[in-house]
C-alpha cells in the first residue's frame, strides 16, 4: 500500500447557503437548505436558533419559526464554486474538487513556495477572504485527503488551520465517531456491534473486515486507521473559450462594432472546434463607454448540422443585440467592450452533416436563417404559445431562434385563463357585439355579484342577429386588484348560435365583445 501523501483540504462551511447568497438571493432571516426533507446546510442565524445539519425539516422549523427553507440545488452549488476553485488554482495549482464547498490539493508545492505548510494555508485563506469575499474558510493539513478533511472540520473560528503531523493520522482519527465515514449502512451496523469510534473500527482485524464488508469496507477501514492511500487527483482546468474585444476609442456605429468582432468570432468558433465542441447557446455582453451594460443569451433553433453557431451567426447576434439596445436605449454611449462566451456547448460529433444530405428541417432552418440575416433579428417571426389569461396574450410572435425568450411562462397557474380546447380564431382586437334578452328586449348585463340580469337570447355581431340556443358562464377574471389604474374585472361566456357557431364572449363594464370563435 502506498504511503499517504501530505494533503491540504479547504472546507467552506455551509457552502450551499453561501452559494445561494452569492447567486443573488437576499438573506432576510434564518436559512436552511433541505434535501430529502433533511437539513444539509444552514446559515449562522439559523444555527443560533438551534438548527443543525441532519435535522428533519419539521424539527428545524420548530426550533426557528422564521426559518426560510430552500430546496437543495447541486447545480447552483457547483456553478458558484467553480470560479472559486479557478482562483485557488492561480496560486496553488492541482486542485481536486471533492464536492462543492470542499477541495483538496497536494501541500508539498505550496509549502515550498510560501515557506511552510501553515504559511501556504494561511496565504490561500487570506486570498479567498480579500479577493473572493469568503471569510470563514477552514483548512486542514494531514497525511491523505480524508484525514485533512477531518482536520479542517476540527478547526475553530480563531484558529482556521489545523495541522496533523506526519505519522499522527491514526491517533488524530481514533476518537472521532464512525459517522464521519459517511456510509449510513456501515455506520448503523457498526453501532449495533458496539463500534462507535474510528479507533475501535481500525482495531478490528483487516481480513475479517474484508470478509464481512468487502473491498469498500476495507477501504473505509484503512481510512479509519489513517492509511489514506488515495492521491489528490487534480482537475483539468476548463479551456478558455471566451473572447473579448475592446474598442479604444469607443465605437458608435453598429456596422463598425460588427466588423470589429469578426476576428474574435472566428477565434471563438476555432477555439471550440479545437476541443471538439460547438456552441448551442451564446452569451453576448456589451459594455458602454459610460458604464452601461447589455447582456443576453442567444439560443440556436436549428437541429442536426444547423444546431450550432458559426462565426457569421455570432457576428449577426452582436449586430442584432446592438440594434435592439439602440431601439430600447440600453446603451447610451459608444461600445467599449464586447465579450462572447458559450452559455451551452455540445459535442461536435452531434452536429456533423448527414452523409446523404440534410433533411427538410435543416433546409428550412438554413433558408430562414439566411432571410433573417438579410432582414434583421425580427425579420422572421414564428408563433408560439405563451402564458396569460387572455387569448391575445397567449399568441406570441418571437424572432426565429429565440424560443420564446421573455414571454410569460406557460407553467404558471394563471387563474381565470381559458381551459383547453382553445378557440381557433382569436379576434385582434375583440369585436364589439350586443347581447339581448328574449324577444329583442333589454340588453343583458352582469351585476356586481356576477349574476345576469336576463338569459342571453340574441347575439348581434357585425349587424347580423343570431339566435343563442345555448350558453354557459360567467367565468369571472379579476386582474391586478392591487393597482387601481390597471385593475380589470370581466366575465367570460361561451354561447352557441342557431347556425351551430360557438363564440367566446366577454362582458366588461356593461359592454360585450367577442374574444374568439370556435371553428
Amino acid at each position: 500500500m502506498e504511503a499517504p501523501v501530505r494533503s491540504l483540504v479547504l472546507w467552506f462551511p455551509d457552502w450551499p447557503v453561501t452559494a445561494l447568497l452569492r447567486d443573488g438571493a437576499a438573506e432576510s432571516g434564518p436559512i436552511a437548505i433541505v434535501h430529502d426533507n433533511t437539513v444539509v446546510a444552514c446559515s449562522a442565524s439559523a444555527r443560533a436558533d438551534g438548527v443543525r445539519r441532519g435535522q428533519r425539516r419539521r424539527d428545524a422549523q420548530s426550533r426557528s419559526p422564521r426559518l426560510e427553507v430552500i430546496a437543495a440545488d447541486p447545480a447552483r452549488d457547483q456553478r458558484v464554486f467553480s470560479p472559486v476553485v479557478t482562483r485557488i488554482e492561480q496560486f496553488a495549482p492541482g486542485v481536486q474538487i471533492i464536492r462543492p464547498g470542499l477541495c483538496a490539493l497536494r501541500v508539498r508545492g505550496p509549502a515550498r513556495f510560501y515557506g511552510g505548510e501553515v504559511a501556504a494555508a494561511c496565504e490561500i485563506l487570506d486570498i479567498l477572504a480579500e479577493q473572493q469575499d469568503l471569510p470563514g474558510v477552514r483548512a486542514g493539513i494531514a497525511d491523505g485527503p480524508f484525514t485533512a478533511q477531518q482536520a479542517a472540520r476540527a478547526t475553530r473560528d480563531d484558529d482556521p488551520v489545523r495541522v496533523v503531523e506526519a505519522g499522527g493520522a491514526a491517533a488524530f482519527l481514533a476518537p472521532l465517531p464512525v459517522a464521519v465515514l459517511e456510509d449510513a449502512a456501515l455506520v448503523h451496523l457498526l453501532s449495533r456491534l458496539g463500534v462507535h469510534t474510528l479507533g475501535a473500527f481500525a482495531a478490528l482485524e483487516a481480513t475479517r473486515v474484508r470478509d464481512r464488508f468487502g473491498p469498500h469496507g476495507l477501504r473505509l477501514h484503512d481510512l479509519a486507521a489513517g492509511s489514506d492511500s488515495q492521491p489528490v487527483i487534480a482537475r483539468t482546468p476548463p479551456a478558455e473559450l471566451d473572447r473579448e474585444v475592446a474598442f479604444e476609442p469607443a465605437l458608435e456605429a453598429t456596422e463598425q462594432v460588427a466588423f470589429g468582432v469578426r476576428i474574435a468570432a472566428d477565434e471563438f468558433i476555432a477555439g471550440l472546434g479545437a476541443v471538439d465542441l460547438v456552441c448551442t447557446e451564446l452569451r453576448i455582453e456589451l459594455s458602454g463607454e459610460r458604464g452601461e451594460r447589455s447582456e443576453r443569451v442567444w439560443l440556436h433553433s436549428g437541429s442536426g448540422s444547423g444546431g450550432a453557431f458559426d462565426a457569421a451567426a455570432v457576428v449577426d447576434r452582436v449586430r442584432w443585440q446592438l440594434a435592439d439596445d439602440a431601439q430600447n436605449r440600453v446603451l447610451r454611449s459608444g461600445v467599449a467592450l464586447v465579450r462572447i462566451a458559450p452559455e451551452a456547448v455540445d459535442a461536435a460529433s452531434h452536429h456533423q452533416p448527414a452523409i446523404f444530405g440534410s433533411g427538410p428541417d435543416d433546409r428550412v432552418h438554413h433558408a430562414l436563417s439566411r432571410v433573417q440575416a438579410m432582414l434583421g433579428h425580427r425579420g422572421v417571426l414564428t408563433p408560439q404559445l405563451g402564458g396569460g389569461r387572455w387569448l391575445a396574450e397567449r399568441e406570441v410572435l418571437v424572432p426565429w431562434g429565440d424560443r420564446g425568450m421573455g414571454q410569460q411562462p406557460r407553467d404558471r397557474p394563471w387563474p381565470g385563463s381559458l381551459p383547453a380546447p382553445a378557440p381557433a380564431t382569436v379576434f385582434r382586437p375583440p369585436r364589439a357585439v350586443e347581447v339581448a334578452a328574449a324577444g329583442g328586449g333589454l340588453a343583458v348585463e352582469v351585476d356586481e355579484r356576477g349574476t345576469l340580469t336576463a338569459a342571453p337570447a340574441v347575439l348581434t355581431e357585425g349587424g347580423r342577429r343570431r339566435e343563442i340556443v345555448s350558453w354557459t358562464g360567467p367565468w369571472t377574471v379579476d386582474e391586478r386588484g392591487w393597482d387601481a389604474r390597471r385593475a380589470r374585472r370581466a366575465h367570460r361566456f361561451q354561447v352557441v348560435d342557431a347556425d351551430q357557431g360557438a363564440w367566446l364572449l366577454v362582458c366588461e363594464d356593461g359592454r360585450w365583445s367577442a374574444e374568439a370563435r370556435y371553428d
